[in-house]
């Protein structure tokens, strides 16, 4: 067993679950902010279950998912604005539930809650099918190519999973100041695209054929 790879997962799961109920129980002033719970819940559980898969069945690719140092200036950038704005948008969903600025019925919350766990769905089945899924824009070595499967519908279905994932957030936290807060982040995605498109038809073989034969980025039919 590795045992440093075991304990560095803990440490960012531990970490992440501890820092986003910070950031939604403080600003809330209240441990009764159900949204919240229900939040971290279905986040954190499915998140808690796929880390033991992959420690067990792939520890090289959730070595790769813990390593989160950007080599790329720009890349860098999109992570830092994509913090801030998770920061501002949890805050605000917290002082949303607090003051009562914004009411959600509930069947959008629950449809919003289904939508987090099929794109999380998602989201897992992009790392079964790609090996190399880094955290950070890269090329590594004997790389190749996927194109099969979801990545067979769009050249970024990750990406995808994360922008339906994210925006389901603040629907089930139950705020609209949040909502726009996230809506940020297809326009970050598209930043963060672009750059490592350009790291990949220069360092991977065989990605610019791959281009032209998958056309869409991040939304059938869209971009």
């Amino acid at each position: 067993m590795n045992s440093k790879l075991l304990f560095q997962a803990l440490i960012k799961f531990v970490s992440g679950l501890a820092a986003i109920s910070l950031l939604l129980l403080l600003p809330a002033g209240t441990f009764q902010f159900w949204n919240a719970w229900l939040l971290i819940g279905i986040l954190f559980i499915p998140m808690f279950l796929l880390g033991i898969i992959l420690f067990l069945k792939a520890p090289k690719l959730l070595t790769k998912r813990l390593n989160t140092k950007e080599k790329e200036t720009e890349q860098v950038q999109v992570v830092s604005l994509s913090l801030v704005m998770f920061l501002a948008g949890f805050v605000v969903a917290g002082l949303d539930f607090r003051f009562g600025w914004s009411h959600l019925p509930l069947w959008l919350v629950i449809l919003a809650s289904i939508f987090l766990l099929v794109a999380y769905g998602s989201y897992a089945e992009v790392m079964r099918e790609n090996m190399y899924l880094s955290r950070t824009v890269e090329v590594q070595e004997n790389q190749q190519v996927i194109d099969t499967g979801l990545y067979g519908v769009v050249r970024h279905p990750m990406y995808s999973a994360t922008v339906v994932l994210f925006l389901s957030m603040p629907v089930i936290l139950g705020s609209v100041p949040a909502f726009f807060i996230f809506l940020i982040y297809p326009f970050l995605l598209v930043k963060r695209i672009k750059n490592e498109e350009m790291v990949l038809e220069q360092e991977l073989k065989g990605y610019k054929e791959y281009k032209r034969k998958v056309k869409y980025r991040l939304i059938p039919f869209i971009w």
